[in-house]
């Protein structure tokens, strides 16, 4: 064991991973849902926001490109720190940039650099995570990851939305009301990293090679190794289909719940749908991934795999139910929406579990386990730049009813990918590539 992992695990998990994935899910949220919310909120249509929001996903993709670089220059705490704090500044400043003419194009830069900035806490994160913990922490912290991923999106739709409301509610101007809710995120990020500073664990160190040359060879190592893996293209295959079905849902079902009656929407305001969205749903889906990975523990992964997709991706019949039921003549009680988009949430959390597992248990493992385990996030966060950017467009064409048919129909490969999923890493062996797991990262 390095010192490195010696050092990660003499705190308690419960004193890092809450808050870690607490501050993984905030900016997500922020780029993801948030920035939809205020862009709907402020008069641009589903394709606007869609098409503007939905590519800068590709920050999380890009991640492989310098998780190396984070690999091998101080430590993986030092970076989060820095790209914490860094979250903090770009979101203070998203909030002065509400206030001027070109808002929509300077919020749209902030939100790229929120995402770059998060993709590389992100890496971070996991790091620590998987080199501070054995594989069988792993497993029964996996809920408790999932769970505090989930508060943070609380946090960003429930409370940050929530302020916004209260806000336009005491008689401030749209922009006003959003530059307030936009600080208080900029101000909570602030307080994790102070919070950090004092508890969080170094991981594994860094390799002691620092040259570049030595960089970028150890890079074309890692992506040599990631290829050579045993059954690496059905890996990736299933990490790349698991989710289409849920990318065409992730921002266009609340723009769906924001949107007019008339519009075919359901017609919420921002107090309604931030607790709807933020808190009711999010709160199932903090169930459903405390369940989720029960479940996965008692019975394994490879057994239940299919099942998590089935569970991931039939609930997604919920939306169709809604926007079937609603109509200006007879819109439907508040009741009616927080009950089914609740299990949609807390399937979506059940199911989800089961592809970071698989990323983290199947494909991660060997010599470069965080920099494998970031291309792996990479390549989920992939599909959803195009279903995402697509979801709006679409809407607009189809209208609601249609288009949550189509998402149901376009979730089918997620439950083949997982059907015909290989598993060529025994459940109890964490180095499939020979090399010692404390080479990672």
């Amino acid at each position: 064991m390095t010192s490195g992992e010696s050092a990660g695990r003499a705190r308690s998990p419960l004193a890092w991973v809450p808050t870690a994935y607490l501050a993984e899910g905030i900016p997500f949220a922020m780029v993801i849902w948030v920035a939809g919310t205020m862009f709907k909120d402020l008069g641009h249509s589903d394709g606007e926001i869609t098409l503007g929001t939905a590519s800068i996903g590709l920050a999380w993709s890009m991640k492989p490109l310098w998780a190396p670089l984070l690999d091998a220059f101080r430590t993986k705490r030092f970076w989060v720190l820095v790209t914490e704090l860094g979250l903090a500044t770009i979101l203070a400043l998203a909030a002065l940039a509400l206030g001027q003419p070109g808002y929509f194009r300077l919020v749209l830069l902030a939100l790229w650099a929120l995402a770059f900035t998060s993709a590389a806490q992100d890496i971070c994160v996991d790091g620590v995570y998987i080199t501070s913990l054995d594989k069988k922490e792993q497993s029964a912290w996996i809920g408790v990851q999932g769970m505090c991923w989930n508060a943070g999106r609380i946090f960003a739709t429930a409370a940050v939305v929530g302020v916004a409301g209260a806000m336009k509610g005491a008689g401030y101007e749209a922009k006003s009301a959003w530059m307030v809710a936009l600080g208080v995120s900029a101000a909570a990020m602030a307080a994790i990293a102070g919070y950090h500073s004092l508890v969080l664990p170094t991981g594994s160190l860094p390799r002691s090679a620092v040259a570049a040359g030595d960089v970028f060879g150890t890079f074309r190592a890692a992506i040599g190794a990631f290829f050579r893996k045993k059954s690496i293209w059905g890996m990736l295959l299933f990490v790349f289909l698991y989710r289409t079905g849920e990318g065409f849902l992730l921002v266009e079902a609340p723009l769906f719940m924001q949107a007019p009656v008339q519009a075919g929407g359901l017609g919420l305001s921002l107090g309604q749908k931030a607790f709807v969205d933020g808190t009711v749903s999010t709160t199932a889906s903090i169930l459903g991934g405390l369940a989720g990975g029960a479940f996965v523990a008692r019975f394994g992964l490879k057994r239940t795999l299919v099942l998590l997709a089935v569970c991931l991706n039939v609930p997604h019949l919920c939306y169709v139910f809604l926007s079937q039921a609603v109509s200006p003549g007879a819109p439907l009680s508040i009741h009616t929406i927080e009950i089914l988009v609740s299990i949609e949430k807390f399937g979506y959390s059940f199911g989800f579990i089961g592809n970071m597992l698989y990323m983290m248990q199947q494909i991660a493992p060997g010599q470069y386990k965080m920099v494998h385990y970031a291309f792996c996030t990479s390549l989920m966060n992939l599909v959803l730049v195009p279903t995402q950017m697509a979801s709006g467009p679409l809407a607009d064409r189809l209208g609601y009813r249609h288009f949550f048919i189509f998402v149901v129909v376009a979730s089918i490969p997620s439950v083949v990918a997982a059907w015909l999923a290989p598993f060529p890493n025994p459940p109890d062996v964490d180095d499939v590539d020979g090399a010692p797991l404390t080479a990672a990262a």
